[in-house]
């Protein structure tokens, strides 16, 4: 087969940014590549297929499972093979005369003269927490003159440095002497990094792990720092163009649209990097001592229903409320317990809202399961007390049971109370949502703008009561979290959808009920609320909606199954990247009125309801009124800055 390959025909593609004689000086030059994991290979395989001609490379490591997010060369086939044998395979695949020397044991201070030897360019692949290996080589190269390039895979973009003979070096850049594993590495993350373009989009700190010496990555950024710094090798090579160098660098984030040219001048002795790097020990330091404000658990679950309910505790429910606690009482069985709200709750009188959600709770367990090869059968204790209903669930291994694609959104599945955009919902997406409530159920759409403006005007309406009912004060008080954007067990006063300054004047009025009435007598209090939290947001959103069931839900077993009915709803909607606002006070307060449920003693506020009432059977209709069991609104928009969190599962587990 070699004797069929052509050099000239095979990088012909390459002239017109090169010529042709500049292919040919491509081909005389040797490039050492240190580390050929994340973007090692990478390298190797872009500035191959650019044409050149010989590699020094150093690898002692394997490709293992871990790899494969990112890794040139990590494969089935090539588990538990070592990197520079496999890399050095694909590179000899593009150019069966290309010369490539392996340092199978990597490269260190005793060999890192050997490694450089005859090089023209050195190309940093290294491990990012492979400081003593990195210092050794960039060292290396600033004493012999050798050109060294640094491209830096972070987040979805690429920081690059360049180290230029007779320019700034690695050591005068970075002053790592002396200093302590952690500090160097701090050092040398925000040396590479001085704008951090990265940090605003990292969701999950805690994977950022010095200590175990790991953290994570995308393959978006490995493949960016080849081309970088393919083209940086070029430009070396050939004499071609200005060559940025330190400390002088360019970040590039492809997800944040930005391209940032950096000047530190004195490297992290700059007054700006020793700033950041003050915020970056604090920021480590928090970390460390488990400070990351993380709902995940410190450990992975470890049986596989473990697993299944470490998933299914996402399930919504009321204000956060969380009415269930499991029991684990064998390999594949565990009980839910639950419990209603309507000792305390005045939105649960009959227990129907914390039914809704066990029925949810139901269907995420189902969901959860089938991720696991599974199937979830749940049956309700007959002899369970209606406001304590208990479920036997048992999991059964089911080969042809494939994972639910709803499933990976039950933890992203969040409510967005604010502003949505007003772009109408495909035929697509409406098909999609109507099928996925299940046979028997149904959605009713107010779509146009003057049913928005109808289902707004009546929440309007409803805020008016619910804000101004006296049994409504001690929820509303109990369920708001003033202090966190993470609430583990109530809502966060940030999600609730006002504006900071009303949201603080709501703060200081519910310290006691007298200053809420003074404040709707006079004031005009719940005027602002209702308009930032009902009026505008009703407006602006693709839709409201009403689940209806088959007939009106009377029993337990019926509010159950239509809360699978809206689990299912409401992640197929987060699946089709829509958001939901559960509307669902106008939804009980009819059928308290319907149902002459006495709820409260302010006969002003009873009047209010059976008028809220009436003008909510006007908008859903009188045929579907009473099997209406969920209300909201929907829309896309962006993603919620706070939410409700859940308690973990330790929390939730129980001992029966």
């Amino acid at each position: 087969m070699q004797d069929a390959f052509d050099y000239q025909a095979a990088f012909a593609r390459n002239v017109g940014w090169v010529t042709g004689h500049e292919q040919a000086i491509l081909r005389s030059k040797r490039v050492a590549i240190a580390g050929l994991g994340g973007v090692g290979g990478s390298h190797l395989l872009t500035l191959a297929r650019l044409g050149i001609g010989a590699f020094t490379v150093s690898d002692f490591d394997r490709f293992e499972l871990a790899n494969f997010n990112r890794q040139a060369g990590a494969a089935v086939s090539t588990l538990g093979r070592p990197k520079a044998d496999v890399i050095a395979a694909l590179g000899r695949d593009i150019n069966p005369t290309l010369d490539v020397r392996i340092f199978p044991e990597g490269v260190n201070r005793d060999n890192v003269g050997d490694f450089l030897d005859g090089v023209d360019v050195y190309v940093d692949g290294l491990d990012f927490f492979a400081v003593q290996a990195r210092r050794a080589v960039f060292q290396a190269c600033e004493a012999r003159g050798i050109p060294a390039v640094t491209a830096a895979p972070l987040g979805m973009g690429v920081a690059l440095l360049n180290f230029l003979p007779g320019r700034m070096g690695f050591e005068a850049y970075f002053r790592l002497e002396g200093q302590s594993e952690d500090e160097q590495l701090i050092r040398f993350l925000l040396g590479l990094s001085p704008a951090m373009l990265q940090r605003r989009y990292l969701v999950d700190p805690a994977a950022v792990d010095f200590a175990r010496h790991r953290g994570p990555s995308t393959p978006m950024a490995c493949e960016l720092c080849a081309g970088v710094a393919a083209t940086q090798v070029l430009k070396i090579l050939l004499g071609r163009g200005k060559v940025v160098a330190a400390p002088w660098g360019l970040h590039f984030d492809a997800y944040r649209n930005r391209l940032v040219r950096t000047w530190r001048p004195g490297g992290n002795r700059h007054p700006l990097q020793r700033a950041g790097l003050a915020i970056a020990r604090r920021q480590l330091a928090r970390m460390a001592a488990g400070g990351s404000g993380q709902a995940a658990p410190a450990t992975a679950p470890a049986g596989t229903v473990e697993q299944v309910l470490e998933l299914a505790r996402w399930a919504p429910s009321g204000d956060n409320t969380q009415p269930w606690r499991f029991e684990i009482t064998g390999e594949h069985e565990f009980v839910i317990h639950g419990r209603d709200t309507r000792a305390h709750c005045v939105y649960d009188l009959h227990g129907h809202a914390s039914q809704l959600a066990l029925g949810g709770l139901l269907e995420t367990v189902r969901l959860a399961a089938s991720s696991h090869g599974m199937r979830a059968q749940a049956r309700r204790r007959p002899d369970s007390p209606e406001d304590r209903p208990t479920f036997d669930v048992e999991l059964t291994p089911d080969a042809g049971q494939r994972p639910d694609p709803r499933a990976p959104y039950i933890p992203v599945r969040a409510v967005q109370r604010r502003a949505m955009s007003m772009r109408a919902l495909s035929g697509r997406q409406r098909a999609a949502l109507e099928a996925a409530v299940g046979a028997g159920y149904g959605v009713v759409w107010f779509a146009t703008v003057r049913e928005r403006l109808a289902a707004s005007a009546l929440n309007f309406r409803n805020a008016g009561l619910r804000l101004t009912l006296p049994e409504a004060f001690a929820v509303h008080r109990d369920v708001i979290d003033w202090e966190s954007t993470l609430s583990r067990d109530r809502m966060p006063a940030a999600a609730i959808g006002l504006d900071p300054l009303t949201l603080r004047l709501t703060r200081w009025a519910m310290a006691r009920w007298e200053r809420i009435a003074f404040l709707n007598r006079y004031l005009g209090g719940t005027l602002l609320p209702r308009l930032e939290l009902e009026l505008i947001p009703g407006i602006a959103c693709a839709a409201h909606f009403a689940l209806v069931a088959p007939q009106a839900p009377a029993s337990v077993d019926d509010f159950v199954a239509a809360g699978g009915a809206m689990q299912r709803f409401w992640l197929e909607a987060t699946r089709l990247g829509l958001y939901l606002q559960p509307q669902m006070t106008p939804v009980i307060f009819h059928g308290y009125v319907r149902d002459g449920v006495p709820f409260t003693q302010d006969a002003e506020g009873a009047a209010r309801a059976e008028a809220i009432a009436g003008r909510f059977r006007a908008l859903v209709g009188e045929e579907a009124a009473d099997r209406v069991f969920f209300f909201g609104r929907i829309g896309a928009g962006p993603a919620p800055t706070a939410r409700s969190v859940r308690l973990p599962l330790s929390d939730l587990l129980t001992g029966h």
